[in-house]
């Protein structure tokens, strides 16, 4: 090819780029008054704002043919799966064989037919856990999805643990640890990063492992990992004892003042901050005439009452200390 037929080719592409862009720009303005266009994508229609002229109709819908009115309804009809989620060892992108024995039609299948089908499921889970990880990955995830569903802990909590078990698994921190205990150090990690901290004791309640190994565990991935993870906060506590006692919003907020008071008197350093928290809620209970027992406290918060009695005081004396 000579120069000059490169010259006209690069002289005939610009041209079709500026007709091109000469074009977008027109359908962008109304050809009547040069106002703003406006998809009206119920009718299918582009129509200008100022004039209402009509520019475009029968427009083609990229949308979905189906409606649907909440959003179950919506998942339901959905042709495309979930996003991908740490939660499952495979992030979700393997297929599932379900375990209802049916037909596309909803008919039951003939003892031959179901045969086949629990062979498939079985050669299916197979495939999905090929190697001695993707089998770790998947009891670690099951155990983290467990305790988590057991606490009351949120999706991104689950995520977050998923994660860490995740980089755990990959810099090789699992050796001479049981999987249930590095995925409950995971999920503690992960309950503390997200502010919804969960008590080594209600956490060691839902594990099959003890709590000196979960706390040992713990600190070994928090420090190979170099997770930066601050002390719980007493106050993250507060709702979720209120709740659990029944107490009103008054009671929730009077026990977070005592905490802030504590705070200012420095005396929350070196206490346990679920002790400092049932405390505070006892004792706003109290001062809110809305009395609960120092027994029922410990139950929920899952500490002893000779605590909640020391913490108490500490958090009154405080509280006299500023507000004399």
């Amino acid at each position: 090819m000579t120069d000059t037929s490169i010259r006209r080719y690069s002289n005939e592409r610009e041209t079709e780029t500026e007709q091109t862009a000469d074009e977008e720009s027109e359908t962008l303005v109304c050809p009547e008054c040069g106002g703003s266009l406006h998809s009206d994508s119920e009718r299918g229609e582009t129509v200008c704002e100022d004039c209402g002229l009509v520019v475009e109709e029968d427009e083609i819908d990229p949308g979905p043919e189906w409606r649907a009115f909440d959003s179950k309804e919506k998942d339901e009809k959905s042709r495309v799966g979930a996003p991908t989620t740490n939660m499952m060892h495979d992030k979700g992108l393997s297929t599932n064989i379900g375990w209802q024995d049916k037909d596309a039609y909803g008919n039951s299948l003939s003892s031959r037919q179901r045969e086949k089908m629990q062979r498939l499921r079985t050669w299916n889970e197979r495939f999905r856990t090929r190697d001695s990880k993707e089998r770790n990955l998947k009891q670690a995830l099951g155990e983290i999805d467990r305790m988590a569903s057991a606490l009351g802990l949120p999706e991104n909590v689950r995520e977050t643990a998923s994660v860490i078990y995740r980089r755990a698994l990959d810099e090789d921190l699992l050796p001479g640890r049981s999987i249930e205990g590095v995925s409950t150090a995971s999920l503690y990690a992960a309950a503390r990063q997200a502010g919804t901290p969960r008590s080594l004791d209600e956490i060691s309640a839902v594990s099959r492992v003890e709590k000196d190994e979960i706390a040992r565990t713990y600190r070994y991935v928090v420090r190979e990992l170099s997770l930066e993870i601050q002390p719980a906060d007493p106050e993250s506590y507060v709702p979720r004892f209120a709740s659990d006692l029944d107490l009103s919003e008054e009671v929730e907020r009077r026990a977070r003042q005592l905490l802030q008071n504590a705070k200012e008197e420095g005396v929350h350093s070196g206490k346990s901050p679920v002790g400092l928290a049932a405390a505070a809620v006892y004792a706003a209970s109290l001062l809110t005439n809305e009395k609960v027992t120092q027994s029922e406290v410990s139950e929920v918060a899952n500490i002893s009452e000779v605590t909640i009695r020391n913490r108490y005081h500490e958090l009154l004396e405080a509280e006299d200390n500023i507000h004399p």
